[in-house]
């Protein structure tokens, strides 16, 4: 179905929540998504429940993607206000229904207190095929480009280095 620009812009944004897990060397876990093609990777994220505070949508979302339990993890910061992102008009009818027009979040930076043998994606719905550490500037360049400025955002908001060294 093809929408007009009006359309999409009385769509809502989903709200989600984003993990920026660290480990001891300020590295961030990211993962590889089993539906996308090519190189792309992310940070784990997800959907708020109904009645859920973000905080807790986080941490249930970094279990559930991760098998990072909470007690594997202290929250250090959280970001100002809201994130967004639009969906490219080619995925925006094949996610959620077609009933949002990108997603709004709330990102959380977490330490991970744990080893890397006590992380596992092989979850009961798994999301990704892959994971490691990187470094923070590599980040931006990791990403799916239509989320890119989000990450921008959070690094400037939530990440570990120094400004200007990202």
């Amino acid at each position: 179905m093809k929408r007009t620009p009006e359309e999409i812009e009385k769509l809502p944004y989903r709200q989600n929540v984003g993990v920026m897990l660290v480990n001891s060397d300020d590295r961030v876990f990211v993962g590889r998504r089993i539906d996308m093609k090519g190189p792309h990777w992310q940070m784990p994220q997800g959907g708020i429940d109904p009645g859920e505070s973000p905080e807790e949508a986080a941490l249930r979302e970094l279990e559930e993607e991760t098998g990072v339990s909470r007690d594997l993890v202290r929250i250090e910061a959280e970001n100002e206000g809201w994130l967004s992102y639009d969906l490219p008009l080619e995925l925006l009818d094949k996610l959620w229904g077609g009933k949002y027009r990108g997603q709004e979040q709330k990102w959380f930076r977490m330490r991970f207190l744990g080893s890397d043998d006590q992380v596992n994606i092989e979850t009961d719905h798994p999301e990704f095929a892959e994971w490691k550490w990187i470094d923070q500037s590599e980040m931006v360049d990791a990403i799916v480009p239509f989320k890119r400025d989000v990450y921008i955002a959070v690094l400037d908001q939530i990440g570990t280095l120094e400004p200007g060294k990202k």
